[in-house]
C-alpha cells in the first residue's frame, strides 16, 4: 500500500511522465520534421481503417519526409544547373522525370507549369552525308550534340536479332 500511496513506483514500470518534464511532440520523439500528429489525425479522419496503430502515422510521416527530401534535393540540383537559386515547378519536373524511380512513382501525375523534357527524336534530326562524317570525326563535340544522334543507329545495327515489328516501325517514318 505504501508503494502506491507514495507515488514513487507509479505502477507503469518507469514509462510514466517524469515530474516537471517538458511535453515533447511525437515528431520530436521520432526525430522527424513532418508532423506525426497531423498525419495521425488525417489517417483517423480519412477512415482508412477502423483502427490505426500508434506506429502507423510515425512511419508514414517518415516516408513522406524522405520522399520530399529526395525530390527537393534533385530539384535543387536542377535549379543550380540552370544557374537559379529558387526552385520552380520546372525544376521539380526535370528532377522527377530524369530519375527512374521517381518517374515510375509519379508517372501518372501532371506537374503544373512543369513543361516537358527536352527531347528530339532521332528521325527528326537532319541526316548526315558520307563526306560530313569524315570531316566531323576529328573534332570533339559537346555532349548532347549531333554526335549523340550518330551513336543510336550504330547500336541498332550491332544487334543481330531484330523483330519484324521493330523493323516495320522504323520503316513507317
Amino acid at each position: 500500500m505504501s508503494g502506491a500511496a507514495g507515488g514513487k513506483s507509479g505502477g507503469k514500470g518507469g514509462r510514466g511522465k517524469k515530474a516537471g518534464a517538458k511535453a515533447q511532440s511525437r515528431s520530436a520523439r521520432a526525430g522527424l520534421q513532418f508532423p506525426v500528429g497531423r498525419v495521425s489525425r488525417f489517417l483517423r479522419k480519412g477512415r482508412y481503417g477502423a483502427r490505426i496503430g500508434g506506429g502507423a502515422p510515425v512511419y508514414l510521416a517518415a516516408v513522406l519526409e524522405y520522399l520530399t527530401a529526395e525530390i527537393l534535393e534533385l530539384a535543387g540540383n536542377a535549379a543550380r544547373d540552370n544557374k537559379r537559386t529558387r526552385i520552380t515547378p520546372r525544376h521539380i519536373q526535370l528532377a522527377v522525370r530524369n530519375d527512374e524511380e521517381l518517374n515510375k512513382l509519379l508517372g501518372g501525375i501532371t506537374i503544373a507549369n512543369g513543361g516537358v523534357l527536352p527531347n528530339i527524336h532521332n528521325v527528326l534530326l537532319p541526316k548526315k552525308k558520307a563526306g560530313d562524317e569524315k570531316v566531323a570525326a576529328p573534332k570533339p563535340k559537346p555532349a548532347g550534340g549531333k554526335s549523340g544522334a550518330k551513336k543510336a543507329p550504330a547500336a541498332k545495327k550491332a544487334s543481330p536479332s531484330s523483330t519484324p515489328a521493330s523493323a516495320s516501325a522504323s520503316q513507317e517514318y
